[in-house]
């Protein structure tokens, strides 16, 4: 007992309490969740002849799938209106403007957009975009973050353009984003949408570091990419095997080293002939694998993203400001030596 007569804590007691007050020292943002949820809906393959009705309506079905396990936005591939068309060569560019969109929304993808804002979720994915800018007619490997209301909220554009430019015949197919495409001009930025900092990729950009440092830079917290990525590689068939290995691999770096959610998003299976890989994923800001998807069809994941978890690595093992050492990396940004070489 106290000197006042009142009864002391007992030892088991201040134990518990000097437990929950360490909880809250260690989580310091306990408190302060940020959650986000959020689908990554895979597609299985699209027809060469398929028209974006059918497409769109598959989107729908899986948005749909989405809302109802409580997402407030999903994630779709790459090019997720037609197949994967630069696996075709051809001198003709008004067969090749077919797979393009010169609106969005248009007719066809109308529809996706109305169900997002009847649903009141926000969505991404990735398209080809044909645009005329300062009178040049322009394309693009493109991807928008359309919010709740179904406004266009960001846009990116591909950058790193994986292929070559010119007919291989050798090849068991085409990867002719070099000449369908060109580099995308609107750099790696980061938006402030759903509560959150979030920025985008597509497909091969995932395979350079540099992608997501830029984003990291600006304290990403979620970035949102798509893929259509083949499980051969006609340049080193030796590696075949390792294809969704290294889909994993170039992901969950990023986000260890990044602190960031990163959500990609497969266009999978055989689709004309070509295999496509799946594993598409939600990685933590701890590089964890939180949810995969287990088939190559059309299929939905979801994960709880608390965007706050970024701060136990931005602010600790990689805090920049306090760490980096760019005065160092001048090579980094030099200009590149030409080559003609294809990828």
């Amino acid at each position: 007992s106290r000197i006042d007569g009142t009864q002391a804590p007992s030892s088991r007691s201040r134990c518990v309490v000097a437990n929950f007050v360490a909880k809250i020292r260690i989580n310091k943002n306990y408190w302060m969740s940020r959650i986000l949820k959020v689908a990554a809906a895979q597609l299985g393959p699209i027809t060469l002849k398929g028209p974006r009705s059918s497409a769109v309506k598959r989107m729908i079905v899986l948005m749909q799938n989405a809302k109802a396990q409580g997402a407030g936005l999903v994630i779709f591939p790459e090019l997720a209106l037609t197949t994967f068309f630069p696996r075709w060569y051809t001198e003709d560019q008004s067969e090749i403007d077919k797979y393009f969109e010169t609106e969005m929304p248009n007719k066809d993808t109308e529809p996706l957009f109305a169900e997002a804002r009847k649903l009141k979720i926000g969505f991404n994915f990735g398209f080809a975009e044909l645009v005329v800018e300062k009178r040049v007619t322009r394309h693009f490997n493109t991807a928008i973050i359309v919010d709740q209301q179904g406004r266009i909220a960001a846009k990116y554009r591909k950058i790193h353009l994986p292929g070559h430019t010119e007919n291989e015949p050798w090849r068991a197919f085409q990867h002719l984003e070099k000449r369908y495409f060109e580099k995308g001009n609107l750099g790696f930025q980061v938006h402030q949408v759903f509560g959150g900092k979030i920025g985008m990729c597509i497909c091969n950009d995932r395979r350079w570091p540099e992608t997501f440092r830029v984003m990291g830079l600006q304290g990403v917290e979620l970035v949102a990419l798509g893929y259509n990525t083949p499980a051969h590689y006609p340049l080193a068939p030796e590696h075949d095997h390792l294809q969704d290995f290294h889909n994993h691999l170039v992901l969950q770096a990023a986000a260890y080293q990044n602190g960031t959610w990163i959500v990609g998003v497969a266009k999978a299976g055989r689709e004309e002939d070509c295999d496509l890989i799946g594993g598409t994923c939600i990685i933590a800001p701890t590089g964890e694998i939180v949810a995969e998807c287990k088939t190559l069809a059309d299929e939905v994941i979801i994960a709880e993203c608390d965007l706050e978890r970024c701060k136990e690595i931005q602010e600790n093992i990689f805090n920049f400001d306090l760490h980096r050492q760019p005065e160092d990396y001048a090579l980094i940004t030099a200009p590149k030596k030409e080559s003609a070489s294809n990828g």
